[in-house]
């Protein structure tokens, strides 16, 4: 993976505070991106779709 210099010592920076590798400092990073997405998503309101499932008689 290609980066500026500036990210990666930003990145330096962050994982030594860390006292973790900078390699596991972007695995995180991309955790938390997911994490980050997933919640956008949930805000979201529901689609025409999604709520005749929800109300579907599963019985």
């Amino acid at each position: 993976m290609r980066i500026d210099r500036a990210t990666h010592r930003e990145l330096k920076k962050l994982a030594e505070s860390r006292g973790a590798t900078v390699g596991d400092t972007v695995a995180l990073a991309v955790l938390r991106l997911r994490q980050y997405e997933i919640g956008v998503q949930l805000r979201c309101d529901l689609t025409d779709e999604e709520m005749t499932w929800l109300d579907a008689d599963l019985g």
